[in-house]
């Protein structure tokens, strides 16, 4: 088990940059092929991207303190090209690496407690979970002592290593899902049944070529099973996942083509086996856990220049509307910082940025950030009575856009100028739909609309979950984009189904911005959102908008 936090696990680390190191320089001086180098690499969250080498790192669970941050700015300045790209797994990537530096970069993340174990290959990645774990008002309990526990039980498990692909956990503990637990190979969703605390268990989610929501496997597993029963499912998996297709080697095909029953039954007999084995040690470090957890000390707030703020200016009330979430203590309000200015590419994250977040953090939030899912940033502990000054600080960095959630606040991959398995460009749709819908002063209009973009089939915009999802593919060396509708990962787990025919570069926007048009002239009030639309009448009028010709012909 690994805890980077203590010198054990930092000197484990360095120890891993030094081995890496001794495989650069063999691979630079010709003794190891690309071929031959590409799993050392990718053990080490290296991958060979169209223009250099990008290096993943780890954000577990979305969490990340100040001098974290500052660390991930240092390495963006000194070794990439001043920024970084903040990804829908609570990763963060450096897209310009030279190889060369790569063992430093990995020595500078352990300075830090970061490193960049397990965001490649076919074994347990990042575990993810809420942006507002420990704060929002419908919490059950902090699921970050849950996630912390499982990166401990996974990183560097020999048995899981070399899984038949890639895998994926999420966790969730508000009463409402904000961790898209169904899109996951396992979804746990804390929950409580006669007192007694628990997980509702889900598996075989997941997004790519062949998109799936997950099923429910167990309605209601005790907390204190939770590591051998999630040991089970993979150990399952692990002897009965494909090995002779990657296409077909995710747990959601293991359960499509074996059944959740069958699974079920190997799950538990597994479950049972290793049980016995914990012995209830896994319960002693978690309770160690929950005091590395701990809320910070809240204080009493006066809100009374908050509100006086809030009534004296409609950029700052408009900005509280929409970025601002219900905390659970009194006074206090969680802040979504959203990385979708103007111009701006979803999730890119200058180190000036860095650095000032850090700041604001320790001065305004009890040093606390949260990287989210959707490619922007939380400070979950605000007193509502540093809220005018922390707004002032953002506006004056660009970073007070009042879009959370709404259309511009757009999920992008990086698309064909980064990725060199993306097929088409991604992060220039997004930048020209937000121009278009803030050029006719849209965003306020249309509210809550979610829109995701992914540049090919592998589906890292998670495109499938958007209201409207977009997917670039190429069509004979030219760029050509699906449009799906009704995707959602939270409330209504779904995937978007396909709407059309899919439509050249130039008119993509075109065809969003008649889809728009149809929504606002057939919602019931200004408060029904588009999926809510959508929901209610059908896809019907909204294909017609996309395909106007088509409704003539009809």
């Amino acid at each position: 088990m690994l805890d980077a936090t203590n010198d054990d696990g930092r000197a484990y680390l360095q120890h891993r940059a030094q081995q890496f190191r001794a495989q650069v320089a063999r691979r630079l001086d010709g003794s190891l092929t690309e071929d031959e180098f590409r799993p050392l690499r990718l053990m080490n969250g290296v991958y060979l991207q169209l223009h250099a080498y990008m290096l993943r790192v780890a954000i577990p669970y979305g969490t990340i303190s100040p001098n974290q941050i500052r660390g991930l700015a240092d390495i963006a300045d000194r070794w990439d090209r001043g920024y970084g790209h903040f990804t829908t797994r609570q990763n963060i990537q450096f897209n310009w690496a030279k190889l060369v530096d790569i063992p430093d970069m990995l020595d500078a993340l352990a300075d830090v407690g970061l490193h960049a174990i397990q965001t490649s290959g076919n074994t347990v990645r990042n575990v993810t979970t809420d942006a507002f774990a420990g704060a929002a008002a419908d919490e059950i309990e902090d699921p970050r002592p849950w996630a912390e526990l499982l990166r401990f039980w996974s990183t560097d498990h020999a048995e899981f290593q070399f899984l038949p692909r890639k895998f994926k956990i999420a966790i969730s503990g508000g009463k409402r899902d904000r961790a898209v637990i169904a899109a996951h190979d396992i979804g746990l969703r804390l929950r409580r049944q006669d007192g007694k605390l628990g997980f509702q268990v889900w598996i075989g989610g997941g997004l790519g070529r062949t998109p799936m929501i997950g099923k429910v496997v167990r309605e209601f597993l005790p907390a204190e099973d939770l590591l051998p029963y999630v040991e089970g499912i993979l150990a399952a998996y692990n002897l009965s996942g494909r090995r002779d297709n990657k296409y077909k080697a995710r747990l959601k095909i293991t359960v499509a083509e074996r059944g959740l029953d069958v699974l079920r039954e190997e799950i538990e007999e597994e479950f049972q086996r290793r049980r016995a084995v914990f012995r209830g040690h896994d319960e002693e470090l978690l309770a160690r856990l929950r005091d590395r957890f701990a809320a910070p000390v809240f204080r009493e707030v006066d809100e009374t220049g908050f509100h006086a703020a809030r009534a004296a200016s409609g950029a700052f009330r408009s900005w509280i509307d929409t970025n601002l979430s219900e905390h659970r203590v009194p006074g206090y309000a969680s802040v979504t910082v959203t990385l979708k200015a103007p111009g701006a590419v979803p999730g890119d994250c200058t180190s000036a940025q860095m650095r000032l977040i850090a700041e604001l953090a320790e001065r305004h939030a009890h040093g606390d950030i949260r990287i989210a899912h959707d490619q922007n940033i939380v400070l979950p502990h605000v007193p509502k009575s540093e809220l005018p000054a922390l707004y002032a600080s953002l506006r004056e960095a660009g970073l007070a856009t009042a879009n959370a959630g709404h259309i511009t606040d757009i999920i992008s991959c990086p698309g064909m100028d980064f990725c060199t398995l993306a097929t088409a460009r991604s992060v220039p749709i997004a930048q020209e739909l937000a121009d278009y819908v803030r050029a006719r002063d849209l965003d306020d209009e249309i509210g809550k609309f979610d829109v995701r973009i992914s540049g090919c089939i592998n589906a890292c915009g998670h495109h499938h979950l958007g209201h409207v999802g977009i997917l670039g593919l190429d069509r004979a060396g030219v760029e050509n984009y699906q449009i799906t509708l009704g995707g959602d990962g939270y409330e209504m787990p779904a995937i978007g189904e396909r709407a059309g025919a899919g439509f050249p570069y130039d008119q993509v926007v075109p065809a969003i911005g008649r889809l728009i048009d149809a929504y606002l002239e057939v919602r019931e009030s200004p408060e029904e959102r588009f999926i809510d639309a959508l929901r209610r009448l059908g896809p019907a009028p909204f294909k017609a908008a996309l395909y106007p010709a088509e409704a003539r012909d009809a």
